[in-house]
């Protein structure tokens, strides 16, 4: 079984993490660090991805910062992604072997997801349209990646315990015609990121077959 470092920040303004993505994503891609994994909440952010249309974003940059959210285009694949307080946001920055592992790096992602939210008894399914993982016709789980240098960026966004009402904000993932969900809702109970997380830790090692080893010495401010 391979190791992989994993990067755990707790709540972090997003375009820190964007930074140390990059930052990271470079070690990687020169061979100077294993594949990281990077585990965060957002502050609210709304992003755009390479194919978003700007009229997918339903409020003005103005209104946007009055409510305190920021707007950062970004490089990942898709449309239009919220981030927030009580949702798991994971970035594999990972050295893929051949551009068309990309596809199974997805497919990998969204079933360690199915089987994690399982474990709460909820039933999701992957949707052949788009990336990602839903439970009926309302997505709990939205993917996004970009790959540069043949070093993954970005990754899955796991709705927890978010406040469903973004779409208000967006068109998420570009689609209007689809609904959201979180873990809580499902499960009718709040439950928090800090008790999913070790879920989803341990449904990502199994699905990639690697060990975290979690980095302790590492500071957000020294990147």
């Amino acid at each position: 079984m391979a190791q992989a470092k994993l990067l755990d920040l707790g709540l972090r303004p997003y375009r820190e993490v964007w930074k140390l993505q990059h930052s990271v994503h470079d070690a990687v891609a020169k061979g100077e660090s294993p594949d990281t994994w990077i585990f965060v909440e957002h502050t609210p952010v709304v992003t755009l991805g390479r194919n978003a249309k700007r009229e997918n974003v339903l409020l003005s940059s103005e209104l946007l910062e009055a409510h305190g959210v920021d707007v950062v285009e970004i490089e990942r694949g898709g449309d239009v992604t919220y981030h927030g307080p009580g949702q798991l946001v994971v970035y594999p920055i990972r050295k893929l072997e051949r551009f068309r592992e990309v596809v199974p790096l997805v497919r990998a992602l969204e079933g360690a997801v199915i089987d994690m939210v399982g474990e709460y008894g909820i039933s999701a399914e992957r949707w052949k349209e788009h990336a990602g993982v839903w439970v009926g016709r309302d997505q709990i789980c939205a993917i996004g990646l970009a790959v540069q240098k043949m070093v993954s960026l970005h990754g899955i966004a796991l709705n927890v315990s978010t406040e469903l009402d973004y779409d208000r904000l967006i068109n998420p993932c570009g689609l209007t015609d689809r609904g959201l969900t979180s873990i809580s809702k499902e499960v009718g109970r709040a439950v928090s990121v800090e008790e999913a997380k070790p879920l989803l830790e341990q449904a990502l090692s199994k699905a990639f077959d690697i060990e975290f080893v979690r980095e302790t010495s590492w500071q957000l401010t020294s990147i």
